[in-house]
């Protein structure tokens, strides 16, 4: 397994976001899945005989907040280390920038990886909240 700071290809990203089915809610091309992930403070992305198999980034001020956004491994990797090193990778990047704040929100059902690895769920009094806009903009 290959690590590598970088933006991976527009192709192989789309193909590893689109494995995650999140795409089935947003439908987004693969130009504008690229313009999104491309957005970040921070990237990591992980290769296995270069194919992309795992990716993640922080958006963050640099300063105060980092927001980790899209851990994404492809399934038939799942559970074999991959999300926890890019995980690991992108906390340790806000740790030597002395980023306080350091938040997520985790897809359906992967609570408990989150909480192993540190993270603790927000109190009642104080959950994440969205505002969604829904529109046929984000083709």
């Amino acid at each position: 397994m290959v690590y590598k700071e970088i933006l991976p290809l527009k192709n192989d990203l789309y193909h590893l976001f689109i494995s995650t089915g999140w795409n089935e809610e947003y439908r987004l091309s693969g130009e504008r899945i690229y313009k999104a992930l491309g957005n970040n403070w921070f990237c990591i992305s992980a290769f296995y005989n270069n194919e992309l198999v795992g990716f993640g980034r922080v958006v963050s001020d640099g300063v105060l907040h980092a927001m980790i956004y899209d851990l994404i491994t492809l399934p038939e990797f799942q559970k074999s280390g991959i999300g926890s090193t890019i995980l690991k990778t992108l906390v340790q990047k806000c740790v030597q920038c002395n980023i306080p704040d350091i938040q997520l929100f985790c897809a359906s059902g992967k609570r408990m990886f989150y909480e192993k690895r540190g993270f603790v769920a927000r109190s009642e009094d104080g959950p994440g909240m969205q505002y969604q806009i829904k529109t046929n903009q984000n083709k």
